[in-house]
């Protein structure tokens, strides 16, 4: 006979189910959405239209990744987001430039896998530091493993990080558009001071960089291995999977990750059949998924994937096409992998990692 108030045992194991079910379908508030959405779009819109106009679309993954400036600081006042965003801009810069000189190194498709892992953990690290929202190394890990894939010249070591920087600082404008309205509500943008000594403080900090290195480096190291096209694919997977501020919410990014990106092929399969996948056109649906994920990303991850998907690899088809139907199981292939070991990561670098003994610490 069970006592009053002792729970059944496993009845604890089904409640955390119970919740994680209840999360993976939840859909969270708007919260403003829509202002967020449309500066990401118009950040994106305008830089990758007038390097198409002139003819260079292999030069748009720089100023997309400088355009993803506007993605930081959507719930904080103007002042605090222009602070946050320029520290932000100038980190993606130089996940550009980074990405560009591994591009140029011998073995570039190797070395990828140590920089991006490295990358991800001091990425991770600066973030909370500077306490960034959205929170994580992801574009970082993503702006680097993108342009180390795309053939480089030298003259790209300068090219690449003046086009991001020229696109992030357009992200800047564009976020003060709301001062023309209301001239009155301008205020000097106010500089984040870094938390380094803070950041590394909280239990579990330092095992939680520790799994970036760890996970990025076999599911990159494995999809290179393996031969597979984008193996930055299954490195930007499981970043997404440890993103998260605790261990429920991780698990529930990653299948959030697998299922949405599962949805989001059907919907890539549709978008890259019927709409262009070079010029100006391109660009336009480009920018209409931008805001299309951002209007979820923050309420349903696994919704936003249905325009973030498609919106990835026609970003990738602009500047390099390639067969639609390959690159669509590619992408499901990769994501399902990186994600499947980043949670299994979670699950075996405990939070609290052991002490190191000493030579008088008895046996």
């Amino acid at each position: 006979m069970e006592q009053a108030g002792v729970p059944r045992p496993g009845a604890s194991r089904a409640g955390h189910v119970r919740q994680l079910g209840r999360r993976l379908v939840t859909i969270g508030p708007h919260r403003g959405a829509h202002r967020v959405a449309l500066r990401a779009g118009i950040s994106v819109l305008v830089p990758l239209l007038l390097l198409v106009a002139v003819g260079r679309p292999e030069w748009t993954p720089y100023a997309a990744f400088g355009a993803f400036t506007s993605l930081y600081g959507r719930a904080h006042r103007r002042a605090e987001r222009t602070g946050m965003q320029a520290m932000a801009g100038l980190a993606l810069v130089v996940s550009v430039t980074l990405g560009v000189a591994v591009s140029l190194a011998p073995g570039s498709r190797w070395l990828v896998v140590p920089a991006g892992a490295l990358l991800a953990a001091w990425g991770s690290l600066t973030s909370d530091a500077y306490a960034w929202h959205p929170p994580g190394p992801l574009f970082l890990v993503f702006g680097l493993a993108v342009c180390a894939m795309i053939p480089a010249e030298p003259v790209d070591l300068v090219i690449a990080p003046a086009i991001a920087a020229a696109s992030a600082g357009f992200s800047l404008l564009v976020g003060h558009l709301g001062v023309l309205r209301e001239p009155g509500s301008w205020e000097r943008p106010s500089l984040p001071r870094p938390q380094f000594r803070d950041a590394l403080d909280p239990v579990g900090s330092r095992a939680h960089l520790i799994r970036y290195v760890v996970a990025l480096s076999v599911a990159g190291a494995l999809a290179t291995a393996l031969g597979w096209v984008h193996p930055y694919w299954a490195m930007v997977a499981a970043v997404v999977v440890l993103a998260g501020p605790d261990l429920a919410s991780r698990l529930v990014r990653g299948l959030h990750r697998i299922v949405g990106t599962l949805l989001g092929i059907g919907v890539a399969a549709v978008v890259l059949a019927r709409s262009p996948q070079q010029g100006v056109w391109a660009v336009v649906v480009i920018a209409a998924l931008q805001v299309l994920a951002e209007l979820f990303v923050g309420r349903n991850y696994a919704l936003a994937l249905l325009f973030v998907t498609p919106l990835a690899l026609l970003m990738g088809q602009l500047v390099a096409p390639s067969p639609v139907g390959p690159l669509l199981g590619d992408r499901l292939l990769e994501t399902v992998v990186g994600s499947l070991v980043a949670m299994a990561v979670l699950l075996l670098v405990p939070d609290r990692l052991p002490r190191r003994r000493t030579a008088s610490t008895p046996e």
